[in-house]
C-alpha cells in the first residue's frame, strides 16, 4: 500500500498537535511524509513525530503540492483562504473548522455513522463540531433501532474547546484569584475560574448560541434526517479537557433499556459505562465516547435519558479527522 502524504495546517494549536499525536499512533496504514504548516512566526520551530524532529514551515500557496491529504486545524477564515490552493494541488482537505460543514457540496462525516459520505467529496471533507461528534456517537446506536424525533441536550464543555488560549485562561485566573488579584478576562465572555458560562459563540435572534445550533444543523446532515429537532444549551465549565453532555431523546418506536444497552455495547467507538458513570477525567486522552446514567424519561413514554463524555481534542476533533483520512485512503488504495 502506498504511503499517505499528509500536511497539518495549523500544526501548533491544540488540535493540530493532537492530530500529529494521533497520526503517530496509527499502525494499520502507512503514513509517508508529514508536513507541518503554521504561521510565519512559528516557522523554523520543531515538533517531534515518531522520535524525529519535524520543522514547521510557513504556509504559502505552494505548501500543499505533493500532499495526498491536508488536515485543517485553523479558524474559518484561514480554512476558506487556503482551501482553493489545497484542492488545486490535488490534495483532499479534511477541515476541522465550521467553514464548510453546512455546504451541501461538502460531506460532513463521523466515520462510525456515515462513512459512505466520505466518497462524495469534491476535494473537501468537513469534520463536525466536537459536541456534535460526542452526542451523535452516543445516540446513533439508538437511532439505528428507531428514528429519533427530538433531542434536548445540555453540554458541559471544557476550556480546551477554546484551544490553548482557553486552557491558559483558566490556569491563569486560578493563580490570579488565589493571589488575591482580579481575574483577567481575555478568551471567554466572563470569568471561567470557579464559574460556569452559559454561552459559547454569539446568540441568534431566537436566543440560541452558534454552538447550540451546530448540534441541530449538523445532526440533521450527518444522520440524513432534516426533520430531526434538537434544543440545546451549551455551557462552558472550568474543566481542562473533555466535554460532557446530558441528553434526553424521544424515539418513534418504544425501546426497552435492555435494547438500548445492547446497541451501545455493540457500537464501535462507544463504551457503556455504568460503573457508576463516566466523567471527563475517565475520558481524557482516549478515543471512546463513554455513555452512562441510562434511564427512562419520566415525562415521555418513548423518552430515554443518558449522560455521555468524550475527549473533544481527540474523538471530538483530531481523531475523527484522522479516521476520515484512514477510511478514504484505504478505499482509494484498495481500488487502485
Amino acid at each position: 500500500m502506498k504511503a499517505c502524504r499528509i500536511a497539518i495546517l495549523g500544526a501548533t494549536g491544540a488540535v493540530g498537535r493532537t492530530m500529529l499525536q494521533v497520526l503517530e499512533e496509527q499502525t494499520d496504514w502507512e503514513i509517508g511524509e508529514v508536513r507541518l504548516l503554521a504561521s510565519p512566526r512559528s516557522a523554523g520551530q520543531t515538533l517531534l513525530f515518531k522520535g524525529q524532529p519535524l520543522t514547521l514551515e510557513a504556509v504559502t500557496e505552494t505548501s500543499f503540492e505533493g500532499m495526498d491529504v491536508v488536515l485543517g486545524a485553523v479558524e474559518n477564515e484561514l480554512a476558506k483562504r487556503w482551501a482553493p490552493w489545497i484542492v488545486k494541488a490535488g490534495a483532499v482537505f479534511v477541515d476541522n473548522s465550521s467553514a464548510f460543514r453546512l455546504d451541501p457540496g461538502v460531506p460532513l462525516v463521523i466515520p462510525q455513522i456515515n462513512a459512505e459520505d466520505i466518497f462524495k467529496h469534491q476535494g473537501i471533507i468537513a469534520n463536525p463540531n466536537c459536541a456534535t461528534i460526542i452526542a451523535l456517537m452516543a445516540v446513533a446506536p439508538i437511532y439505528r433501532l428507531s428514528r429519533i424525533t427530538r433531542m434536548i441536550v445540555s453540554t458541559y464543555q471544557a476550556v480546551s474547546g477554546a484551544g490553548a488560549a482557553g486552557l491558559a485562561e483558566l490556569k491563569r485566573q486560578i493563580m490570579e484569584l488565589e493571589a488575591g488579584k482580579a481575574a483577567t478576562i481575555e478568551t471567554f465572555p466572563a470569568q471561567i475560574a470557579y464559574n460556569l458560562i452559559p454561552q459559547i459563540g454569539g446568540f441568534n435572534e431566537a436566543g440560541y448560541s452558534s454552538e447550540e445550533m451546530k448540534l441541530n444543523d449538523e445532526g440533521q446532515k450527518i444522520l440524513h434526517d432534516p426533520e430531526l429537532r434538537v434544543s440545546c444549551t451549551c455551557v462552558r465549565v472550568p474543566v481542562l479537557r473533555c466535554h460532557s453532555e446530558s441528553i434526553y431523546l424521544e424515539t418513534e418506536a418504544f425501546l426497552s433499556l435492555d435494547e438500548v444497552r445492547q446497541a451501545l455495547e455493540e457500537a464501535e467507538g462507544v463504551l457503556l459505562n455504568e460503573q457508576p458513570y463516566p466523567t471527563p477525567l475517565d475520558c481524557t486522552d482516549q478515543d471512546l465516547v463513554e455513555v452512562g446514567r441510562l434511564r427512562r424519561d419520566l415525562t415521555c413514554e418513548k423518552g430515554i435519558a443518558l449522560w455521555c463524555c468524550g475527549d473533544q481534542l481527540r474523538k471530538g476533533a483530531a481523531t475523527n479527522a484522522v479516521e476520515i483520512v484512514r477510511e478514504w485512503w484505504k478505499s482509494v488504495q484498495s481500488s487502485n
